[in-house]
């Protein structure tokens, strides 16, 4: 089997040439991180969950019209996606206050937001990942006026579409983070949505109780890390009560 040429390795994925030219293989890897990767460590399955979580909240957006760069699951850690030029901005959208954001207006945590806040963070390790406005992504050339106002529209929609689906299997989305890249085909250019959808960039608390089936149950200690991933998988129908395996996933979109 021939060796796969690497293209780039984040912390939680490897990015892979793809089988054909516009193509790229994600693999997705155990490895977690947090505060900006000064914690580190390992949480056994997450990439098997993670690519199967991804893939279903990918195909659903698509199904509504959102488009992604997703095309679909490979094997159990490796999806096939659309080759784009990520826009160096993350997009993370608030409903209700948690984690830094509670710390900087000293709101409690559960807090109901007004309405939903969008803010923008500059894809930096070295820097941070600082809290940036629109005037900057603007001013470096980050990103247009016109591509702002498609990332906010589409990402606007992928929270209210996200909001309910995750209520209706018992989960508030308390806040979540995505990441828009461009997409060229034939000399014209779009923008969509990229990166995963997972437990690893989405807050998510049971609607009874509280509990916090998300990553931070690793920043912050809490034990069950597995556990709380394999729970959302498990409500989100997409995981039997055996575990992680090689399960059939749902229907992708071609």
């Amino acid at each position: 089997m021939a060796r796969r040429r690497q293209i780039y390795e984040g912390k939680a994925k490897v990015l892979f040439e793809g089988p054909e030219p516009g193509t790229l293989v994600q693999y997705f890897k155990d490895d977690a991180t947090a505060f900006n990767n000064k914690k580190k460590g390992v949480i056994t399955g997450k990439g098997v969950l993670n690519n199967r979580i991804s893939e279903y909240l990918m195909t659903r957006l698509g199904e509504i019209g959102v488009p992604t760069h997703f095309v679909r699951r490979l094997n159990m850690r490796e999806q096939l996606v659309r080759e784009v030029e990520i826009i160096p901005v993350e997009i993370v959208v608030r409903n209700i206050a948690a984690g830094t954001f509670s710390q900087r207006f000293g709101m409690a945590e559960g807090t109901q937001l007004p309405r939903s806040i969008v803010e923008y963070y500059y894809k930096s390790d070295e820097l941070g990942d600082p809290m940036v406005s629109e005037e900057h992504v603007t001013a470096f050339g980050w990103a247009t006026t016109q591509d702002l106002d498609d990332i906010m529209s589409m990402a606007l929609r992928v929270n209210d579409f996200l909001t309910g689906l995750f209520l209706g299997v018992g989960l508030r989305l308390i806040d979540f983070k995505v990441e828009f890249g461009r997409l060229w085909q034939n000399d014209e250019m779009r923008i969509v949505l990229a990166d995963e959808i997972s437990p690893d960039c989405c807050r998510l608390w049971d609607t009874k109780t509280n509990e916090k089936l998300d990553k931070d149950r690793f920043r912050r200690d809490l034990g069950q890390v597995e556990e709380a991933y394999q729970e959302v998988a498990r409500r989100l129908g997409i995981l039997p009560e055996g575990g992680p395996g090689d399960v059939k996933g749902p229907k992708t979109l071609q």
